[in-house]
């Protein structure tokens, strides 16, 4: 009989060991791909904030529009590396730190604290006060609104950095971080990421450092790991078909059944969400 744990291993494409130089070319090949089918596509672009998973996408993005540029004899091709603080940063040295890694071709800055700030006002002029939470995924969707419209000035693609530690459990924003159009390390865990990190050379307290969504003002830099209430590694070694913990399970494929909206085109009446 198939467990949940198998059905979601499928599901996410995760593998129990990866051969790291083999996945890296995945990647890469994956967006040269979709980049020459669609020829009017000039440039990737992606959000870059300091931490492991848009330093790994942001690497392989700029290695992809390298070897593009190459194969065409000219710079035909740019990946954009997109600044996107709400105000001041408080880890912006690791974000400076990850563009020197990546290098990317062009290099955006916007502050999407006023533009956040005037949708939370003009909701609260209707009657509606956001919450704390609810105005961590405003600041998720400006993002995206960001993104998409530099794309849509570059004749771009958004990628996006969603990975299966990501996807099994939600975490992430709808129509926020989660509106994108690639996501190259879909497939990978969270210590398979680094893995990729480390074989391409990215200094280590980049990879190591500890993840945080940052999105909420009264808890600040809050780690993943406790906003879920179990670790990566956890995570990780279920997603690996490992044994884990019957808590840390329960966990995850509860945290699993409930965001199965969010992996999902929007619903019509031929799903079976509604009955």
């Amino acid at each position: 009989m198939t467990t949940m744990q198998q059905e979601i291993i499928e599901a996410l494409r995760v593998k129990p060991i990866i051969d790291v130089e083999k996945e890296i070319r995945l990647s890469i090949d994956f967006m040269k791909a979709y980049l020459k089918k669609h020829s009017f596509l000039k440039s990737m672009v992606l959000g870059i904030s300091g931490g492991q998973d848009s330093t790994l996408v942001g690497k392989l993005a700029q290695l992809a529009v390298n070897e593009l540029n190459e194969e065409a004899g000219e710079e035909r091709y740019a990946f954009i590396a997109v600044s996107l603080p709400y105000g001041i940063q408080f880890d912006e040295q690791e974000r400076q730190d990850a563009l020197d890694f990546i290098q990317p071709s062009k290099c955006v800055t916007i502050n999407i604290k006023e533009s956040v700030d005037a949708s939370a006002k003009a909701l609260a002029d209707a009657g509606i006060t956001l919450s704390d939470f609810a105005k961590g995924n405003e600041k998720a969707r400006e993002r995206m609104k960001a993104q998409y419209s530099i794309a849509a000035m570059y004749y771009g693609v958004v990628l996006g950095t969603d990975h299966a530690a990501e996807a099994v459990t939600g975490f992430y924003t709808k129509y926020g971080d989660g509106g994108v159009d690639l996501t190259p390390i879909f497939r990978l865990n969270k210590r398979q990421g680094r893995q990729l990190l480390k074989q391409l050379g990215c200094p280590p307290h980049l990879y190591l450092k500890v993840p945080t969504a940052d999105l909420e003002e009264n808890r600040p830099a809050l780690p993943d790991e406790v906003a879920l209430g179990v670790t990566y590694n956890e995570i990780d070694d279920y997603l690996e078909g490992k044994t884990v913990s019957q808590e840390a399970q329960e966990k995850i494929e509860g945290f699993y059944a409930r965001s199965l909206h969010k992996r999902h085109m929007p619903i019509n009446v031929f799903d079976n969400f509604w009955k």
